[in-house]
C-alpha cells in the first residue's frame, strides 16, 4: 500500500513525485515513456531550462528523484484503476496490481495530426501546434496555419504576434463566417481553401505547401490546430467530468469529483505549457499531502 500512485512521468507527474517524496510519502510512479513533445527538439518557456532538449529535461528530473528513497519509478503502463472505498487499486501491464491511498493521473494528451503527406516528417522541426512554445524560433517567417472554423480563425489571429506573413490553409471549406473572414482580411491573413496534396521540405525545414492544383506556396513554418485526445482513459473509467476542450474538469489544487483522485498537467488544463504542468503537479502534491496529514492525525 503506497501513499500515492502517480500515473505519468512528465513534468506534472515528476514534479508531484518530487514534492511528495520530500514529504516522506511513499510514491509509486508509472510511465510509458511516450511524452507529448517527443518530436520536439527543444523545450521553451521554462525558466533556467529554456531551449533544453525535452528528453534531457526528463532525464534530469528522474536523476533528481533518484536521491529520494521514498520514490519508486517504473516504466510500465497502468491499464486500469478502481476506487475501493478509501483506496485505489491499479492494474499494470505486467499483470501486477498496486494499491494507494491517493491517485494522481498525469498522463497528458496526444495531438491529432493533420492527415497531410509529409507533415509527420517535419513535425517538431518546422511544423508545430503551440506558438508559445515555438513561435519565437520562426518569428517574421512566412507561416502557414492548418485549421478551419473557430480553431483556425483563432490560431491565425494569435500568430500575428510572431509573424505578419500568414496564410490560413483550411484543406477544404474554411467554415468561417463573413465576420471572421473580415477579421482575417483586416489583419492581412489570406485564406486558401484548396485541398492540400502534401508538404515539401528537407532536413526538417518546411519549404512549400503543395495544393491539389499543383501550386506550391512557399512557407517556412506551419502551425496546426486539429484538437487532441487523452493519452489514457483512466480518468474516464473513474467517472471524471470533461470540459469542452476534452480535458478533465478539475477543482482547487487539481482535485476531481472523487475524493483522493487528482488530475494534473495537460490532461486537465487549457494552458498546456511544461512550466504550468510542473506547477500543477506541485499543487496537487500539496493537496495530497495535506489530506494525508489530516487523515493520519487524531
Amino acid at each position: 500500500m503506497y501513499d500515492v500512485i502517480i500515473v505519468g512521468a512528465g513534468p506534472a507527474g515528476l514534479s508531484a513525485a518530487l514534492m511528495l517524496g520530500r514529504c516522506r510519502r511513499s510514491v509509486f510512479v508509472c510511465d510509458t515513456g511516450r511524452p507529448r513533445n517527443a518530436r520536439s527538439h527543444a523545450l521553451h518557456g521554462f525558466l533556467t531550462r529554456d531551449g533544453i532538449n525535452p528528453a534531457d529535461f526528463l532525464s534530469l528530473a528522474r536523476d533528481e528523484l533518484g536521491r529520494y528513497t521514498t520514490v519508486e519509478l517504473r516504466n510500465v503502463e497502468v491499464l486500469d484503476a478502481e476506487c475501493r472505498g478509501s483506496r485505489f487499486d491499479v492494474t499494470l501491464a505486467t499483470g501486477e496490481r498496486a494499491s494507494s491511498r491517493k491517485l494522481l493521473i498525469a498522463t497528458g494528451v496526444v495531438d491529432n495530426l493533420p492527415p497531410v503527406e509529409g507533415l509527420r516528417e517535419l513535425y517538431g522541426a518546422s511544423v508545430f501546434h503551440c506558438p508559445y512554445c515555438d513561435g519565437w524560433e520562426v518569428r517574421d517567417q512566412p507561416t502557414a496555419i492548418y485549421g478551419r472554423g473557430d480553431r483556425g480563425l483563432g490560431l491565425s489571429l494569435e500568430l500575428t504576434v510572431w509573424s505578419r506573413d500568414l496564410v490560413l490553409c483550411t484543406d477544404g471549406p474554411a467554415e468561417i463566417d463573413d465576420r471572421g473572414r473580415a477579421r482575417l482580411s483586416r489583419n492581412g491573413i489570406a485564406v486558401r481553401e484548396e485541398k492540400i496534396a502534401r508538404l515539401e521540405g528537407s532536413d526538417g525545414r518546411l519549404a512549400h505547401v503543395v495544393f491539389d492544383t499543383g501550386e506550391r506556396l512557399p512557407r517556412r513554418a506551419l502551425f496546426f490546430t486539429e484538437g487532441q485526445f487523452q493519452r489514457s482513459d483512466l480518468s474516464l473509467r473513474l467517472g471524471c467530468e470533461f470540459n469542452e476542450q476534452g480535458t478533465v474538469r478539475t477543482g482547487k489544487y487539481e482535485s476531481t469529483h472523487l475524493h483522493g483522485l487528482y488530475v494534473a498537467g495537460d490532461a486537465s488544463r487549457a494552458v498546456q505549457w511544461v512550466i504550468v504542468a510542473a506547477a500543477e503537479g506541485a499543487e496537487a502534491a500539496f493537496a495530497i499531502n495535506t489530506d494525508l496529514v489530516k487523515e493520519d492525525l487524531l
